[in-house]
């Protein structure tokens, strides 16, 4: 039976966060999420695409001759055929990232992909979604974020790193300021104040395009 997946876009761009943040990648957009985040920058996911075979998404992927590969949404683990795809992405030799709401299961996702975990915060307004039992499969491969919308949500991030332990679980976590809701330079004063063994990141492709499609 022909694997086939639900793609809103795929195009070539800079990554705009986590630990390859600046490098050119590939993303590879899955359509479709269960969740509904009050911050969602890529609503437009939600709903339409176009239904792709794995063989098309990946000649589409080898055009632009790229090294790193990242599957996003939406949810891409919705789609269960998102393993799979993952699995010849990281066959074929780019370096692979998963970006992932963290309300889904991760354990089947191969082990050579990066995952990035999300943890919602109180003010993503999907803190009860959380997966918990993903933090027991991360490894020093896997990155852990939080989008971070008040202060409220930076002392329950604070919290979480220090109840499971992420620095030590987790190859990176993420501080991710939340788009006009906490400022850069707020957050960095926080991060800085408390000696917190996290990176703070900011979206580079919200700095460089406005978050237009296609970067």
């Amino acid at each position: 039976m022909t694997q086939t997946l639900r793609i809103t876009e795929i195009f070539y761009s800079l990554q705009g966060e986590t630990r390859t943040s600046g490098l050119p990648t590939v993303f590879v957009r899955l359509t479709g999420c269960p969740l509904r985040c009050q911050y969602c920058d890529t609503a437009y996911a939600f709903s339409g695409g176009e239904l792709l075979e794995l063989d098309s998404i990946l000649e589409r992927v080898a055009s632009y001759k790229p090294r790193y590969v990242c599957v996003t949404g939406g949810e891409p683990l919705a789609q269960p055929n998102c393993l799979p795809l993952l699995e010849r992405l990281c066959d074929a030799g780019y370096q692979v990232s998963l970006e992932t709401s963290g309300a889904l299961d991760v354990a089947g996702v191969d082990p050579r992909v990066s995952k990035v975990v999300d943890l919602k915060t109180p003010g993503s307004e999907e803190m009860g979604r959380n997966r918990y039992e993903n933090i027991e499969l991360l490894t020093s491969n896997d990155q852990v974020k939080f989008v971070i919308c008040s202060r409220e949500d930076y002392d329950w991030a604070v919290s979480k790193l220090i109840q499971y332990g992420l620095d030590q679980r987790a190859g990176e976590v993420l501080f991710s300021p939340s788009h006009q809701q906490v400022s850069a330079r707020q957050l960095a004063d926080w991060v800085i104040a408390d000696n917190l063994p996290v990176r703070m990141q900011l979206q580079l492709h919200k700095i460089l395009w406005n978050d237009e499609p296609g970067h």
